[in-house]
C-alpha cells in the first residue's frame, strides 16, 4: 500500500514538475519559521494531545509549488513530543482553488516508567495527505484533508483522518486589533479501538503591525469509541512569527 502510494505521489509529480518547471525556476524561494506556547499540547490531529505544556516549532521552505514544512514539539522539560517532515507539492494551484500532496516522514516519543525511572520510546510513522481548498475570498475559504498515517514499528498505530475546516482570516476587532477563526469537523478511524468524529474551533486574536498573537482551541468529541472517554479539551498559547 505504501509503495503504491508512493509510486502514485512519484508519477504526479514527475508529470506536473514538467509542466511547471520553468514557472518553479522563476520564482523565489520564500522562508517563514513560527514558534508557539501551548497549554494543553494538542497536536496537529486535534484528538491526540500530550495532556501538558508544549513548545511547538513550525517551519516552511517554498519555491513554486513545492515546500518543506517541519515540524518539532517538545515537552516545557525538553523531551521530545513528535517531530515531522512534510513535503508538500501543490497540483492545481489558481486563484479560487489549491489541490496540494503531501508525503510525511516523522516521529512520535512516549515515555514509560521502569524501575521509577522514565524511558522514552520513539517510533516512526509515514504519512501520505491530499488537500483541496477552495477560496471564497481572500480571507475565507473550506478545505478538506485525507491523512493516511501509517505507523513502521510494530503495534504502533494505523489510520485515517479527513477533516472539513473552514478558515476566517482578518476579522477586524476595532482598528488595532484583528481575530482569526479556524473550524474544523473531523473523523479518526485508528487501529486499537481510536475511532470517533470531533468538533475542534480555533479562535486567535492579534495586534496589527505585531507578529504574535494569543490563540484558544477546544476539541470536542461528538462519538468515540476511545476509552475513556476524551471529552472536552482546551488548548490556550501564544505564537510568534518571523
Amino acid at each position: 500500500m505504501r509503495n503504491s502510494i508512493c509510486l502514485l505521489l512519484l508519477h504526479i509529480s514527475v508529470i506536473a514538475f514538467s509542466q511547471e518547471k520553468q514557472d518553479t525556476l522563476k520564482s523565489k524561494l520564500e522562508a517563514a519559521v513560527s514558534f508557539s506556547l501551548n497549554s494543553n499540547g494538542i497536536a496537529s490531529i486535534p484528538s491526540f494531545s500530550l495532556g501538558k505544556p508544549a513548545v511547538v516549532a513550525s517551519g516552511n521552505l517554498a519555491k513554486g509549488r513545492f515546500s518543506y514544512d517541519p515540524i518539532l514539539a517538545y515537552s516545557l522539560e525538553m523531551k521530545p513530543w513528535y517531530i515531522d517532515s512534510w513535503l508538500h507539492y501543490k497540483i492545481v494551484l489558481r486563484p479560487e482553488f489549491e489541490l496540494k500532496a503531501g508525503v510525511n516522514f516523522s516521529t512520535f516519543c512516549s515515555g514509560f516508567v521502569i524501575n521509577d525511572e522514565e524511558i522514552l520510546k520513539a517510533e516512526r510513522y509515514f504519512a501520505f495527505s491530499l488537500t483541496g481548498t477552495f477560496r471564497f475570498s481572500p480571507v475565507s475559504a473550506i478545505s478538506l484533508d485525507y491523512l493516511s498515517d501509517n505507523g513502521q514499528e510494530k503495534g504502533s498505530l494505523q489510520g485515517h483522518f479527513v477533516a472539513l475546516t473552514y478558515d476566517r482570516s482578518e476579522i477586524n476587532l476595532g482598528k488595532k486589533v484583528l481575530s482569526s477563526l479556524n473550524l474544523m469537523l473531523f473523523y479518526i478511524n485508528y487501529s486499537d479501538d481510536n475511532d470517533g468524529l470531533f468538533i475542534s474551533p480555533r479562535i486567535a486574536f492579534a495586534i496589527r503591525k505585531i507578529p504574535s498573537a494569543l490563540f484558544l482551541q477546544a476539541t470536542q468529541a461528538i462519538r468515540s469509541n476511545i476509552s475513556p472517554w476524551p471529552g472536552f479539551r482546551l488548548n490556550v498559547g501564544i505564537s510568534y512569527n518571523l
